[in-house]
């Protein structure tokens, strides 16, 4: 049985012809879905509940075996034939290139793009993250709060990046919202939103980060792509 077939035994395709979205709207699963709508491509979404862990599920690790959101499948990938892929970033990118949108030609200014998303992926990802367990789930039990500390501090350098990156700028690279913008804004909202971490990493000392996710959050596509997918079983 190919990974297509397996993954459809517990998240039917009724349209199996498109893109195939498997994903959970967390700051990494919505960087697939605000690309997909900002991109304009037909695609189907999935909700995977990884509430419920189903990311560790047989069918799903026939398609990602790490066990992560989100995942995609294209049947016209590259040279027309399948392509299973995961790993937001890696997403990000393999759309970019499918289209020619988000992603600048122009060498320079292409791979600063992509500089800024690794970035987001090495640095920005893992530390607010773990804001989120530190201070929201679990990790808020722990009486030692050096570890909570450790990743307050990194993050408020990493914002302070940003904030000097993105002075006298509208978005992270060029004049054009770009796969870097979708690859920070929804860690960004979480943490100041979700993760209700503003106040420790002190936000509202900030000027122009604040002033870039909303204009990032201002976009129809990205507004859209927040909610996507939708959990139809609730």
């Amino acid at each position: 049985m190919n990974v297509q077939n397996q993954i459809t035994k517990r998240w039917p395709s009724k349209n199996p012809e498109l893109l195939q979205l498997y994903s959970y709207p967390t700051p990494n699963g919505v960087k697939a879905s605000i690309m997909l709508e900002e991109i304009g491509i037909p695609y189907e979404a999935h909700f995977v509940d990884i509430t419920q862990n189903e990311t560790w599920t047989e069918e799903f690790l026939s398609l990602n075996p790490n066990g992560k959101i989100p995942t995609i499948f294209d049947p016209k990938g590259v040279d027309g034939k399948p392509i299973a892929l995961f790993e937001s970033g890696a997403i990000l990118l393999y759309l970019a290139e499918k289209t020619g949108k988000l992603l600048s030609k122009e060498p320079q200014e292409r791979y600063e793009t992509l500089q800024w998303v690794f970035f987001q992926m090495a640095s920005v990802g893992p530390m607010f993250g773990q804001i989120g367990f530190f201070h929201k789930f679990a990790g808020k039990e722990i009486e030692d709060k050096r570890p909570l500390m450790r990743y307050v501090n990194e993050s408020k350098r990493l914002l302070h990046v940003m904030e000097k990156h993105l002075t006298g700028k509208k978005w992270f690279v060029g004049d054009n919202f770009s796969i870097a913008d979708i690859a920070h804004l929804g860690w960004v909202r979480n943490l100041v939103g979700f993760y209700e971490a503003g106040n420790l990493v002190e936000y509202s000392t900030l000027k122009v980060v604040p002033e870039w996710l909303e204009r990032c959050l201002e976009r129809p596509a990205v507004q859209r792509g927040l909610s996507i997918p939708t959990n139809t079983k609730a």
